[in-house]
């Protein structure tokens, strides 16, 4: 088997003193986000990354904000032992809690996933890259707090949406060229990997310490995606991104304390990585990082829903207004669509809860085809209690359209296509409604902005007054000013209200 690294004369060129050679993947990664003369890393100088990694932010801020009204959700938000007070922690987003920067992670980590609701990413392996923004922000606050002690200025939120331009390259490049799920294993692996690197960044470790953090990311191993799937569905895939981005700040503190790392935790024969979990083949990069990922990412407007059913349930949305006076009529709906939402999304039978039913294809088209929309709410046992959507659910048929597969992993389309075509009992039929790009994709991304700030506005306003909401929203949509906030300052105007 293969081992990656780089060559010795490369290393003794790079580093101050020899060592262990790493796998190359780590060191792509280090040299990505703290390498070089300077420590800096890969330059970034695209106006639409930075433009698009602040939409990402504010957008996935606004999902928090959004499931803190979940009580599933907040019961998990706090210490890990309650009634502990952190005196110099950071901020957790429209709450009052103050957590040490691992659970604060946690904490802001679950909010953004909670909903199913933020950014997206589809690949061979599939994700949602804002994820690692809990890592971003809890790390970016705990460094800010050790640059004022040490009286200099602390970190303005530019390092925050360079980093966000980061993490989503580095999870979504990766997930180009190597599907996890092939094996039974979950994406947030990535998360834990690219929080663990861009977190080391914030806190100003050096490239061998990134290095030894990613070393133990990957070390960790990967989550089952028994979670995301029948039987075992449930609410631990909203939580999981969140442990996962806390695990990966936890593993660059861990790393700045000077703990060793492993150099081939990917090739090592018989127990590295590779070998072990993903059926020998090697971890590799699809293509050179950059900011390829934030400026394709694709953004959930309106609906909150696994975004492989994006497209299905635009196309039962269009069709709601010539279906919704025959519902009782319907015959058969045939669904056409690409073979990854049917692997991850198609179920039949029971859903037992809100998690199993916000991944299932049927029971989002039904929702669609019944109410013309689909809310957080839909996902509910009351709104799961309409007997229609079963009854629609039983008269699908889902099959793979193979141009529909193949446009899926095309890098040059990138869609996410679906069909939806509804038949009645006296023979008649609909249209067939064929998406081919949501609402969110780069390619309808003009027309997806105004969605997007109202997303944002409505979100705010579950959680501030109408002044306030509106001065956070100017704020967040000011790319300069809110570039040139310091971090303390932008957590401090996103504090519970009276708290």
């Amino acid at each position: 088997m293969r081992r990656p690294g780089h060559s010795r004369a490369a290393m003794r060129a790079t580093d101050p003193a020899p060592g262990p050679e790493y796998d190359t993947l780590l060191t792509v990664l280090a040299d990505y986000v703290a390498g070089g003369p300077d420590g800096r890393g890969t330059v970034l100088d695209s106006d639409l990354a930075r433009t698009t990694a602040r939409l990402s932010l504010a957008d996935a801020l606004g999902c928090g904000l959004l499931a803190l009204g979940e009580p599933e959700c907040t019961k998990l938000v706090g210490p890990a032992v309650p009634g502990t007070v952190v005196p110099h922690g950071v901020p957790v987003p429209g709450t009052s809690q103050v957590l040490d920067p691992v659970r604060a992670a946690f904490a802001i980590g679950i909010l953004v996933r909670w909903l199913d609701f933020n950014d997206a990413w589809l690949a061979a392996e599939w994700g949602h890259p804002s994820d690692n923004i809990g890592a971003i922000l809890a790390a970016a606050a705990h460094a800010s707090r050790a640059r004022h002690r040490r009286g200099e200025a602390p970190l303005r939120m530019e390092a925050v949406v360079d980093a966000v331009i980061r993490a989503h390259e580095i999870q979504g490049v990766l997930a180009l060229a190597n599907p996890l799920n092939r094996v039974g294993l979950d994406h947030v692996l990535l998360v834990r990997v690219a929080s663990a690197a861009v977190a080391g960044r914030l806190l100003g470790a050096s490239r061998d310490q990134v290095r030894v953090a990613l070393s133990h990311a990957f070390a960790d191993g990967a989550p089952l995606r028994t979670y995301r799937h029948a039987p075992n569905t449930g609410s631990r895939k909203s939580w999981a991104a969140g442990d996962a981005t806390s695990r990966g700040l936890w593993l660059a503190l861990l790393a700045l304390t000077g703990e060793m790392g492993y150099p081939s935790v990917l090739s090592a024969p018989r127990w590295g990585f590779q070998d072990v979990l993903f059926d020998g083949r090697p971890l590799t990069l699809a293509r050179p990082l950059g900011s390829y990922v934030i400026e394709n990412v694709l953004f959930k407007v309106p609906h909150p829903t696994e975004f492989h059913a994006q497209t299905a349930l635009e196309a039962a949305v269009g069709l709601h207004p010539v279906v919704r006076d025959r519902l009782d009529a319907v015959d058969r709906i045939d669904i056409r669509t690409h073979e990854s939402a049917i692997r991850i999304i198609s179920k039949e039978g029971p859903l037992r809860n809100p998690a199993d039913r916000d991944h299932c294809l049927q029971y989002i088209v039904a929702v669609g085809l019944i109410r013309g929309a689909l809310s957080v709410a839909d996902y509910g046992e009351v709104a799961a209690a309409d007997p229609r959507i079963d009854r629609l659910r039983a008269v699908m048929a889902v099959v793979e359209d193979p141009q529909f597969s193949a446009d899926y992993l095309d890098p040059g389309r990138r869609s996410v296509a679906s069909a939806v075509r509804v038949h009645f009992h006296d023979g008649t039929k609909t249209e067939e409604v064929v998406v081919e790009y949501p609402l969110g994709h780069p390619r309808r991304r003009t027309e997806a902005l105004p969605h997007l700030e109202a997303k944002l506005h409505a979100n705010l306003l579950t959680r501030f007054p109408a002044g306030r909401a509106a001065s956070i929203l100017s704020l967040l949509l000011d790319h300069e000013r809110l570039t040139a906030t310091p971090v303390p300052i932008f957590l401090e105007a996103l504090a519970e209200p009276g708290g």
